[in-house]
């Protein structure tokens, strides 16, 4: 498979191309007539016309297609034009409709010619039809979403537009096992390729270079097709019926003209046309093609405004807070400087990128790259909000623990992904030693993760490359019902002092050595891992010297259950189904976002702006339309949970088992414990991590 460069490098060959091809000197069109060699027929045939109407195609960017100013343009007109000049003829050029056109449409309408007919034998032999010999020549290639490898025995849907017939009567009989599917125009054949509902298409080259080019098909490739030409020619309009001899007689001496002055025009001529036409007619890249080609990014933009509004909230409540007390002065105090660096400097940076970004529009590496950075430090800022929220929750004791069946396996299994990466990247070697008597406890799975990722993270930032990170996992039973799960995370890393060791856990401490050496933090994480462990029986504690690495130690106390039956979930296949999306959000912007990135993966997605309008789209749908509902919880008219009772309240089988997820900003336990009683099935926050989201979407 030839992946999207292929498209810029034919442009790259076509610009160099270029520098080669001759210009066309002009000439009398009598001394033109003569140079054909026409005969005094085909000359009096010429002169007695004043005008020959041509029909062309009007969808072929850059090939055959209406410009701006609704004349036609593109490689053919420029072909056409030299055509003209050579004969000394005038051509009216008139566009074809879209769809399939009749011949008996052409008659009616007084046509004299229709372009961009495809030359291949079975148009030759065709009754009534009377073909010119080609006047441009190229590829088609095969257009199919990045993941297809292509192959002529397999059983492909192909999608084909109504104007495009001669094609379709080529495929059907040059492949016999693909299952073609009409579509009104190329763009719809574009877009079905792209969501899925038709495998592939098949096209001119050029015309696929240039579609290609636009953001909303960036999961499209090339693939080259041996043995599939395009080359395009005249038809004469003549009637069919036998009793139009004078037709058939006049329309095959128009055919033999064009024929003579067709085999006059160069290859550099036509090489220069094919340029010009590329050149001239490029998919010009449009603010909203930004906006949509980058919009993970753009909407990472916007949360982060949200973020940093929190964070201002969240200091001042904070500095309220110090006031009070006197105590820990120092290191509030210390706290108050680092979160005012830890704030500005991600700040500074989404300013100073945001500012790059508007200078660098048109430069597409450069802003993949400010936007890849403008992702991770929207990413920072959001995991800052998170650290205070908890170190908040804990501090006034409101932090809940969600119980339930925990498999630790699993959870190794989960948080050694999420590092393995970044741990391959540094070049550690990273092990895990498991020695489980009971693999399922009941506990809060989310807040050991936490634990263990804060762990895990610091291991791996503060230990140099070549270095060693172990996880290791050993029970025991206690005098209760209960069993103490001991948890050691080692590393080979740097170790810390003694002196900071007093102080390793306490809040918003960091030892200025790890800050100067640059790695990024605010020194919530430890703190709050401790009372997490603290609040689930059990301890966090630390051994480490200087130079020699450091180990830390997490135990928790929890009661052993078996592992329970998972249910067998349905797994859509991401490429042929997808379930169709109801989101119930009253913010617009968020609204419009989520809208735009559940498309942009192929879902079908609708909106309503409050929980009464949601409640009465899905009662007015049909069953089984909605298979899943983003239910926003706090609404105008109606709220998230009444919206949520009232839906399961309706007189319809799929009202009980359609998928509905809270999606919201609060993600306190209260308002969890209440989205689940009201009947919803899951619970998103926001800002929305998108790969989650699909994910829970294809289940």
């Amino acid at each position: 498979m030839i992946c999207r460069r292929f498209r810029f490098i034919s442009a790259f060959i076509i610009a160099f191309l270029a520098l080669f091809c001759a210009t066309v000197p002009q000439v009398n069109a009598n001394e033109e007539q003569n140079t054909l060699s026409l005969t005094s027929e085909e000359k009096n045939y010429i002169s007695s016309h004043e005008s020959f109407k041509v029909g062309y195609v009007q969808d072929r960017i850059p090939v055959s297609f209406s410009n701006e100013d609704g004349d036609a343009d593109g490689i053919s007109r420029y072909i056409f034009d030299r055509v003209s000049e050579l004969l000394g003829i005038k051509f009216e050029y008139v566009p074809l409709p879209s769809g399939d056109v009749t011949y008996d449409y052409l008659l009616g309408e007084g046509f004299d010619l229709v372009t961009s007919v495809e030359y291949n034998e079975e148009n030759k032999k065709a009754r009534g039809i009377l073909i010119s010999n080609p006047y441009f020549s190229s590829r088609k290639v095969v257009v199919a979403r990045d993941n297809l490898e292509f192959r002529y025995d397999a059983d492909w849907s192909v999608a084909v537009s109504t104007g495009s017939q001669t094609l379709r009567n080529v495929l059907a009989k040059m492949f016999p096992n693909f299952e073609l599917k009409d579509y009104d125009t190329i763009s719809d054949c574009f877009d079905a390729v792209n969501t899925g509902d038709a495998d592939l298409m098949i096209q001119n080259q050029y015309v696929v270079e240039y579609w290609l080019s636009k953001p909303e098909y960036e999961k499209l490739n090339v693939i080259p097709v041996v043995g599939l030409d395009d080359r395009l020619c005249f038809s004469a309009v003549v009637a069919f019926d036998n009793q139009a001899g004078t037709s058939q007689q006049d329309g095959q001496i128009l055919i033999d003209i064009l024929d003579k002055a067709i085999a006059a025009i160069t290859d550099d001529e036509v090489g220069n046309y094919t340029i010009q036409g590329v050149m001239e007619n490029q998919y010009e890249y449009t603010l909203w093609d930004f906006i949509s080609r980058y919009r993970y990014s753009v909407g990472i933009f916007v949360v982060s405004s949200f973020v940093i509004l929190i964070l201002a909230i969240l200091l001042v409540r904070q500095r309220i807070r110090f006031a009070e007390s006197k105590a820990d002065a120092k290191a509030k105090g210390r706290f108050l400087s680092t979160m005012s660096h830890e704030i500005r400097t991600p700040l500074n940076g989404l300013i100073g990128l945001n500012y790059l970004m508007s200078h660098k529009l048109e430069d597409k590496e450069k802003m993949e790259e400010y936007l890849r950075q403008s992702s991770v430090t929207a990413k920072y800022l959001l995991s800052l909000v998170n650290d205070i929220l908890d170190s908040s929750k804990l501090e006034e004791k409101k932090l809940k623990l969600m119980i339930h069946p925990v498999e630790l396996e699993l959870v190794i299994e989960t948080v050694s992904s999420i590092e393995q990466n970044a741990m391959t990247d540094k070049q550690l070697k990273y092990t895990v030693h498991s020695d489980l008597i009971y693999p399922c406890v009941m506990g809060d799975e989310v807040r050991i993760q936490q634990v263990l990722l804060n762990l895990l993270d610091n291991a791996r930032k503060f230990t140099p490359e070549g270095g060693s990170v172990k996880l290791s996992l050993k029970q025991e039973k206690t005098d209760s019902n209960k069993v103490l799960t001991t948890i050691t995370v080692s590393d080979s890393g740097r170790g810390m002092s003694e002196e900071f060791q007093k102080h390793i856990f306490s809040v918003f401490s960091q030892e200025l050595e790890t800050v100067s050496k640059g790695n990024q933090g605010t020194g919530l994480g430890l703190s709050i891992s401790r009372r997490l462990a603290q609040l689930m029986g059990g301890d966090l504690t630390c051994v480490s010297k200087k130079g020699m690495g450091s180990t830390f130690t997490f135990t928790f106390a929890a009661e052993p259950v078996k592992p329970s039956e998972k249910a067998k979930v349905k797994i859509f296949d991401r490429e042929r189904v997808r379930p169709r999306v109801l989101v119930a959000e009253d913010n617009e912007l968020n609204g419009e976002i989520i809208i735009e990135l559940l498309r942009s993966e192929g879902f079908e997605a609708e909106l309503a702006e409050n929980g009464k309008k949601a409640l009465q789209m899905f009662a007015d749908s049909a069953p089984d339309t909605f298979n899943v509902i983003l239910m926003d919880l706090l609404m105008p008219e109606m709220d998230g949970f009444e919206t949520t009772k009232a839906i399961r309240a309706l007189n319809r089988d799929d009202a009980k088992t359609v998928r509905i997820f809270a999606c919201t900003a609060n993600s306190f336990s209260e308002e969890r414990d209440k989205a689940f009683a009201s009947g919803m099935d899951d619970f998103i926050t926001k800002p929305v991590n998108i790969e989650e989201l699909i994910k829970k979407l294809y289940k």
